[in-house]
């Protein structure tokens, strides 16, 4: 068993791959934490909770308590509350019936489950054995079940909570986290993922303070500005080694994140949906879910908590029908052509890419309604005929006749002022009466709170898909919500609409995606505004920026490998002079940067020469030798372009017989400096064949010496190596 429970001790240990998660419920019913870290027996920790300074003592709101003793405050936690000695965050805040705001949730009972239940309504992770602790606040009969999964496979924990109103009376919840955990110091830094439209998931490392470091979103969308992510990383973990702790939500709408630096030295984790702008009211006998985190720990540094992250997200989140399996190699039209086209000319943007390997055309945005530019259209998923004169029959026909599979892009969620279906049904955008709408992007977004919007949305995407023969759906998001309102909650329940919203988009999803599973489906939004576990759960691999310069793009995919494996990012080879950057890179570059994840072309492929097919051909030629590893491997950041002129990934099959490292050099120069690019995650026995160099060396050669790179001249060069097993020395 992975999940034991010492009666003695009352204490649980939790045993996974290469970790040990510990706590226990202490002589005042708290569930008190007590290590997470490295695989350890099975011994008593109790003795680790030492002595701690202070002067809140209180005697602890109890009848069975007589004596006063050291408060909540004081204990490791598995759940903080506000009211009874715990000055802590809070993980739960509520209203009783009285007006009053305690809580005070104690040890009821447990069980262990041999399975892992389903959120109702939410995406999280498959499989598990799991542990369920049923904790009870006897005076308010609030009860809330705190869920943990551990896995013998990867090194994480998932873990959630679900709050119960057992009492007769309403209660509101204004914060609904849905974990906390203490760590035993404060020496961490803080990181975390930030960035903007063509620019997401730049790194932000910061040291742990005193007080709350909090990352979150507001947006009713986990955001380019944060993504639901944050680590606690030792000061002096590196990319390769130290103690590092990773946090991940497997959420789509408004969160938040937060880090305590508790005055007693050590550091609280806590988080889930946002509590700004939130209150749920609890009716008698109802249950609150709350979305579900998965909190890695590596000893490796933070490329051992990626590492695990990706193996947890291939292992029980991406969809299994396709997670592991080719991804489709497509060429997009809209770099190629935007609003502006008509059948021959996405004929014969598809058929200059006729045997190059090249196997999906998707047709971008401006298919349907009167969709000529931004500003009408969305929400009538009817084709154009002025624009597709046979429909979409006749292209998809043709792209078929070609070998090629048929994509469209889809924006469900939204509907803009200029369309029949805003003109017939204006309410169903979201607004608020007597307020004017804000505009963005020219368009508003749809109430998924509501079960008729749903509908419709469900109806017409599926007519869609159902009626032609259709294979890859980009579904994209341009534009977050503005006014969280909904016409159909009363006033007293709008404070639910964010939560609301996710719920509505997760039943989307789930009704779309399921009555169409041969489809493959990427999420997009206005690039990498939505790339999260939440939207991974559904769309196996998601656009990860608008900016596809090769440039930039090794920066947005070094950042999002923190968390995302390689085969959840969406990559393309686009024109020069880069439509976002105006910067020109060689095509072999964007090719080399654009094959470290699902990869694609985005450029108006109609005025190709016999020779640039040719060199398309090679390029998939070469993705598709190692696009086992992009699916599967072990991924190894060798150089950081955020610190150094260099960028690496080594990406290392997990029998370690073959890997391929590819490395950039972002600007040339006279007389560069002597430069040796790390080789990692070998096997340092085996010995390699290294083409690129055409030698035959040990892995610990290899690793403890590295390579010599020899770059092109010029700015913007990559070079790759890779290393097959030939046998041990």
């Amino acid at each position: 068993m992975a999940i034991k429970f010492d009666e003695v001790s009352r204490t649980f240990y939790l045993d996974g791959k290469d970790i040990t998660y510990a706590f226990f419920i202490n002589e005042y019913d708290y569930a008190e934490h007590l290590y997470y870290g490295k695989t350890i027996g099975h011994d008593d920790l109790r003795y680790t909770r030492g002595t701690f300074g202070g002067s809140a003592v209180v005697k602890l709101s109890r009848p069975d308590v007589k004596t006063a003793v050291k408060s909540y405050n004081h204990f490791g936690s598995e759940l903080t509350f506000h009211g009874t000695g715990d000055y802590r965050e809070p993980m739960v805040e509520v209203v009783n019936p009285a007006g009053d705001r305690l809580t005070q949730l104690l040890y009821d009972s447990h069980e262990i489950l041999s399975g892992k239940p389903a959120i109702k309504g939410m995406p999280s992770m498959r499989g598990g054995e799991t542990l369920v602790l049923h904790l009870k606040d006897k005076v308010s009969c609030l009860a809330c079940d705190l869920y943990y999964t551990v896995y013998e496979d990867t090194g994480v924990i998932a873990r959630r909570a679900v709050y119960k109103n057992e009492s007769k009376d309403v209660i509101m919840l204004n914060r609904a986290y849905s974990f906390a955990m203490t760590l035993p110091h404060m020496e961490y830094d803080v990181v975390s993922l930030y960035g903007c439209w063509a620019k997401e998931r730049k790194i932000d490392r910061i040291p742990m303070h005193h007080g709350v470091v909090s990352i979150d979103s507001k947006r009713t969308s986990s955001s380019a500005t944060l993504n639901p992510f944050m680590a606690l990383a030792e000061k002096n973990a590196t990319e390769e080694q130290g103690n590092v702790y990773g946090i991940s939500l497997i959420y789509s709408s408004s969160f938040v994140l937060k880090a305590e630096g508790t005055p007693d030295g050590r550091t609280l984790v806590t988080g889930g949906i946002n509590d700004f702008d939130f209150k749920w009211k609890l009716e008698s006998g109802e249950e609150f879910e709350t979305p579900e985190v998965i909190i890695a720990y590596s000893t490796e540094g933070m490329g051992g908590m990626s590492r695990s992250f990706h193996d947890a997200f291939r292992n029980y989140l991406i969809n299994p029908r396709f997670v592991r399996k080719h991804r489709p190699v497509v060429i997009n039209n809209w770099e190629a052509t935007y609003f502006s086209f008509d059948s021959e000319m996405l004929k014969n943007i598809a058929k200059a890419v006729e045997g190059t390997g090249i196997d999906t055309f998707v047709l971008d945005d401006g298919w349907f309604g009167k969709r000529n530019n931004d500003s009408a259209g969305l929400g009538d998923w009817v084709v154009n005929t002025d624009k597709l004169h046979g429909g979409l029959k006749e292209i998809i026909d043709y792209v078929n006749s070609l070998g090629m599979k048929f994509g469209l892009w889809f924006e469900p969620e939204m509907v803009n002022e200029d369309s029949d279906l805003y003109r017939e049904r204006p309410d169903y955008a979201i607004g608020v009466p007597n307020r004017p709408h804000c505009y963005s992007r020219n368009q508003f977004v749809l109430d998924l709170t509501r079960k008729e919007v749903r509908d419709y949305i469900v109806e017409s995407v599926n007519k869609v898909l159902q009626e032609n023969h259709i294979e890859y759906v980009k579904w994209d998001f341009n534009r977050n919500v503005t006014e969280s309102y909904s016409l159909g909650r009363e006033p007293e329940r709008q404070a639910e609409f964010a939560h609301r919203y996710a719920l509505g988009l997760y039943d989307l999803c789930e009704r779309i995606v399921e009555a169409n599973p041969d489809v493959f489906f990427e999420g997009c939004s206005a690039g990498g505004a939505r790339f999260d576990p939440g939207i991974l759960y559904y769309f196996s691999q998601i656009w990860t920026s608008d900016d596809t310069d090769a440039e930039e793009r090794t920066h947005i995919q070094y950042g999002t490998s923190m968390v995302y494996p390689l085969s959840a990012m969406s990559c393309h080879v686009s024109v020069v002079p880069n439509h976002q950057t105006c910067r020109m890179t060689p095509m072999a570059t964007r090719a080399d940067i654009a094959h470290l994840g699902a990869t694609g072309y985005e450029l108006d492929t109609s005025h190709f020469s016999d020779e640039d097919r040719a060199v398309v051909r090679k390029q998939v030629e070469e993705y598709h030798e190692i696009e086992d590893l992009i699916l599967n491997g072990d991924l190894y950041r060798t150089e950081n372009p955020m610190e150094s002129n260099y960028f690496g990934f080594m990406v290392v099959s997990k029998d370690k017989k073959e890997a391929v490292l590819t490395a950039y050099r972002r600007m040339g120069g006279v007389n560069n400096e002597m430069k040796l690019l790390k080789v990692a995650g070998l096997d340092a026995e085996k010995v390699y064949h290294v083409s690129g160099l055409d030698m035959t060396l040990k892995g610990s050669t290899l690793m403890n010496v590295g390579v010599a790179p020899m770059f092109a001249g010029g700015d913007f060069m990559t070079v790759k190596y890779w290393f097959k097993e030939v046998g041990a020395r």
